[in-house]
């Protein structure tokens, strides 16, 4: 975390970028109501930017617009119908669909046509439990389209997680499909739907896109097929014109993917959401008419809501969208894909890149990859030596690395280079996007001056996608977000700011351990482990400890498959002492072959910390892979009787 490489910005790509160095000198007002006015289109213009006090402020008043125009209708009544919206490929690797905007049109209007039959109107609360299929995107335009306010439930959740989602956002429909690809396996949705409105007594209607063809069942009272509701509908605009709705009238919720307690259901509303995520994808991606921009992201988090859907195609781009694993039908599937459709942006997680980090260089190695103009990290907190073997790797050592921080809260990035006109280090997100105030406070809420120590992260005015609470819950919102620093949004991550005025950001606030007096952070003893060159990726948490209070535990991944052992184990210890200090040396190394993630590639720590402190584990549902956590318990049981 003590970083001295610098990378400044390639001399082409800064000369033509979109953002100039004066764009951080803008009043933020001034920013936010020129970019609303010149990047949005409304059918009444907004009277005043905002109102209200926090943590209650509303944006654009008396403006009205609609997101699916915003989308995908202007553009092509702008002429550009014929522009490719999306390149889709899915996993089976011979099933390609090219989209153009007039295509997405003519889909979304049926769709909306058809919803319209299904009993879908203007106020209908609807979820969506769908994989990274056209239906999915498609969906959520009409929904918009109608000002249909919809939830998208990640299509690894459990029956019960969706069953949440749905009862608490009551909703009446369902629109999901029969099954999805994964690996070449089919995952059955549709049964799990079955089993989460079984006590969800809201929903009326179900509506089943076929995408795999496995047996399910169809309720006769309940269930329509996508097919069935969509034949006949007519594909003409003028049949389903965009619903007017106000810039703050509600979008869609996202909730928490929280397994404790009840998910918090964030609210994005209208206008300020599509600006926010609209106007970061064309400043932090340097987006030109000619790009082709990848995000190999979900549509089920809020990353794939944000970068996939709505931000992209505001801006009128052609997007990749991909069903599939990075390893399926082999480890070089992204870099084909990167290859094919001549890739200039691609935005991942750092799980991601460590990943592809531990296969090794030879999969990116076969493919043309000059393709790529920037390169981005979403997600959590990108380790210094996988930031650099991305530039070198994939970038090849040329493209810029924008590192991003942002939450499911904030609605758009809003912590990153610009890669036109930053200074990169690896490992650092750099500075506030334009228009966005933040400052690191310490105990007492006092602010922490560059070159000092780290601590809370939090920002200090308001801005356009900010959530407008949590569904139903009031309290919860003000007490989580705003009760800590009265006025200030409390993120929740610590966060340093170095000497340079560079943010730093340190993991989750509750990541922070504290070893016989000292306050440690994960994501720094995690970058010295990586920063040993055998080391793919790692994992920290704590366990209690007579002596310290918390002693350190390591979950280490080596590159190449390899296995690690008690030499290696010393190695690895010696190697933070000396890139940290004795104090952050791991009391215990556990070596694994993989380790426990999403299938959004976040790393689950909260069930290491339950395998370091010998717990039941917590909800498994949403991994990728639950063997995996089964096989580091066994190898930390195995290490423990050696010990012994």
């Amino acid at each position: 975390m003590h970083e001295a490489r610098t990378f400044p910005p390639p001399a082409e790509l800064a000369e033509q970028a979109n953002a100039r160095p004066d764009i951080y000198d803008r009043d933020p007002d001034e920013f936010w109501e020129t970019e609303a006015r010149n990047r949005l289109s409304w059918s009444t213009p907004f009277t005043a930017l905002k109102e209200g006090a926090v943590p209650y402020v509303t944006w654009f008043t008396g403006g009205r617009l609609n997101a699916c125009y915003n989308c995908v209708d202007r553009h092509v009544e702008a002429g550009i119908g014929d522009k490719v919206a999306f390149y889709w490929e899915g996993e089976p690797a011979d099933d390609k669909r090219t989209i153009t905007y007039a295509d997405l049109q003519r889909e979304v209007v049926r769709a909306a046509n058809g919803f319209g039959s299904a009993g879908i109107t203007r106020g209908t609360h609807v979820a969506v439990y769908m994989g990274m299929v056209p239906e999915l995107v498609v969906t959520m335009l009409a929904l918009a389209r109608l000002g249909a306010p919809f939830t998208v439930v990640f299509g690894g959740f459990s029956p019960d997680s969706l069953a949440g989602r749905i009862d608490d956002m009551q909703c009446t429909h369902v629109i999901t499909q029969d099954g999805s690809w994964r690996r070449g396996k089919v995952v059955d949705l549709k049964s799990n739907v079955d089993t989460a409105v079984a006590g969800c007594p809201s929903v009326t209607t179900t509506i089943v896109v076929r995408r795999t063809g496995n047996d399910v069942v169809m309720a006769e009272d309940r269930d329509l097929w996508w097919h069935d509701v969509i034949a006949g509908q007519s594909e003409d605009a003028a049949s389903c014109p965009c619903a007017e709705m106000d810039s703050e009238d509600l979008l869609f919720v996202m909730y928490s993917s929280g397994t404790t307690g009840k998910p918090k259901g964030v609210m994005h509303t209208t206008a300020g959401y599509l600006l926010g995520t609209s106007t970061t994808h064309s400043y932090v991606f340097d987006i030109k008419p000619e790009s082709v921009y990848w995000c190999a992201a979900d549509i089920g988090w809020i990353t794939g809501h944000s970068y996939i859907v709505f931000g992209p195609l505001v801006n009128a781009t052609t997007s990749v969208m991909y069903e599939g694993t990075p390893d399926f039908p082999e480890r070089d599937r992204w870099w084909d894909i990167i290859e094919r459709y001549r890739v200039t942006v691609l935005y991942t997680a750092p799980t991601a890149v460590r990943t592809h980090m531990k296969w090794g260089t030879q999969y990116a190695d076969k493919h043309d990859l000059s393709s790529l103009k920037v390169i981005g990290s979403v997600g959590e907190p990108i380790n210094p030596e996988a930031w650099i073997w991305y530039r070198d790797t994939i970038g090849g050592g040329r493209t810029p690395v924008v590192d991003t921080w942002w939450q499911t809260e904030t609605g758009m990035i809003m912590i990153t280079p610009l890669p036109g006109i930053s200074t990169l280090k690896p490992g650092a997100a750099l500075r506030p996007f334009p228009g966005v105030t933040a400052e690191v406070l310490d105990e007492e809420g006092n602010a922490i001056a560059p070159g000092g120590a780290a601590g809370y992260l939090t920002l200090t005015s308001v801005w356009p996608s900010m959530l407008r609470g949590l569904y139903g819950d009031n309290e919860r919102y003000e007490q989580v977000y705003w009760s800590r620093f009265p006025g200030r949004y409390l993120a929740g991550d610590g966060a340093r700011v170095d000497a340079d005025g560079d943010f730093w950001l340190m993991g989750r606030i509750d990541d922070v351990m504290n070893v016989s007096g000292h306050r440690l952070s994960t994501i720094e003893i995690e970058s010295a482990i990586v920063d040993h060159p055998e080391v793919a990726e790692a994992a920290v948490t704590s366990r209690p400890d007579e002596v310290t209070g918390r002693a350190v535990v390591a979950y280490v991944t080596l590159k190449g498959d390899v296995e690690g052992d008690a030499a290696k184990a010393s190695e690895l210890r010696d190697h933070v002492a000396k890139v940290i200090g004795a104090i952050a040396k791991p009391a215990n190394i556990v070596f694994t072959p993989e380790l426990p993630k999403t299938r959004s590639g976040k790393i689950m720590r909260r069930l290491l910390k339950d395998v370091a402190e010998n717990r039941t584990l917590g909800d498994t549902t949403t991994l990728a892979d639950p063997t995996v956590v089964d096989e580091i318990q066994r190898r930390a049981a195995a290490m423990a009787s050696q010990e012994e």
